[in-house]
């Protein structure tokens, strides 16, 4: 019997961090998805329903909050595991993220890739995706 793989979506306009997660993700065996601005990501989000999405909040075209709300009001969306990753340590975002049931919310200063490896095998076990 084949496992399949999970897949991760990657919503994040930072060229370099978006394929640092992504080398580090495939390496682990994860199926990733890429999107360099929240229109895009959310797009993909609705179209493919990733298991996981790591989203960033301040990006082009649409940012990672209005991303969440959008996301939040579709029947698959409404529990969509969305981990944050961002620069803000703002109190008001962090506020919105846990509204919206967010998976967490990691300042991208606070952490190493190793560590965010850890969150992401953590919330797929927990949420049995």
């Amino acid at each position: 019997m084949r496992v399949q793989k999970k897949t991760i979506l990657i919503v994040e306009d930072e060229v370099s961090l978006r394929e640092a997660l992504k080398l580090k993700l495939e390496k682990e065996a994860y199926l990733v998805l890429e999107a360099e601005n929240g229109k895009e990501g959310l797009d993909l989000a609705l179209t493919t329903h990733p298991d996981l999405i790591l989203l960033d909040i301040i990006m082009p075209v649409m940012d990672g909050i209005s991303l969440f709300h959008e996301l939040r009001k579709d029947d698959w969306g409404k529990s969509a595991n969305v981990l944050i990753l961002t620069n803000l340590s703002d109190l008001e975002k962090m506020a919105i993220a846990t509204e919206q049931n967010s998976s967490g919310y990691l300042i991208k200063s606070d952490w190493k890739i190793n560590d965010l490896m850890i969150k992401v095998r953590e919330l797929l076990e927990v949420n049995n995706v």
